[in-house]
């Protein structure tokens, strides 16, 4: 198990795209098997193990070492702080994290005080830069229920079509970021696996036209 390369995957749309960029590769394709109800997929003769994780869970993973690779949304790497190298950008599950609120506000960015969210991180960091001061509000579940429901003024959330938003009475008032699938490394399996990492990495890269790797050290305490 010890020479075996650990790949954890975020389930959900990142797990369905990434399956399907393996398709496309000789080393990696059908091992992961979504239609069956399995968590872990090894292939011993490709000395590598697939585990399917939630999203949240994959960079906890990855920076405690029980997993070598994780490949998860931007948006949990820049929520969920840990000691990791991001070393490719998948571009896949394009979508926005952005500011959103009800529709019916005159403004197009209108003042707004409570602010509900998944991402309690981020939306204090994105606040602070803005010099305003919120009240942020984590929720789990439905977050465009919160300012139809007046928990809130507006939210913070990832939006991809904007069909739930706009389905719900709620605008886009600004974009904070864009993101992307990621895939992360542990500091000491780059070092110890580089080359089945970077081998990974490229088949998976060549997948969609990528261009390899590039390396960046992430800390993020």
């Amino acid at each position: 198990m010890i020479k075996m390369l650990k790949i954890a995957i975020a389930k959900g749309r990142v797990a369905e795209k990434v399956s399907e960029l393996l398709l496309d590769t000789v080393d990696y394709r059908n091992i992961i098997d979504l239609s069956s109800r399995k968590l872990i997929f090894t292939n011993k003769d490709k000395e590598v193990v697939f585990f399917l994780a939630k999203p949240s869970d994959v960079p906890v993973y990855v920076g405690s070492g029980a997993a070598d690779v994780g490949i998860v949304g931007k948006d949990i790497l820049m929520e969920v702080r840990s000691q990791t190298y991001e070393i490719l950008d998948l571009k896949i599950c394009r979508c926005r994290m952005v500011l959103a609120g009800p529709s019916e506000k005159e403004q197009a960015r209108p003042i707004v005080r409570k602010i509900a969210t998944k991402y309690p991180r981020i939306s204090t960091e994105y606040f602070n830069s803005k010099s305003e001061s919120v009240e942020i509000i984590k929720l789990d579940g439905s977050i465009e229920l919160a300012p139809l429901m007046g928990l809130s003024d507006a939210i913070v959330d990832i939006v991809e079509s904007g069909k739930t938003l706009k389905e719900n009475g709620l605008i886009v008032y600004e974009n904070i970021c864009d993101i992307t699938a990621r895939m992360i490394v542990n500091r000491v399996s780059y070092k110890m696996k580089n080359k089945s990492i970077n081998t990974f990495a490229s088949a998976i890269s060549t997948s969609f036209g990528g261009g390899g790797t590039n390396a960046q050290s992430i800390v993020m305490g």
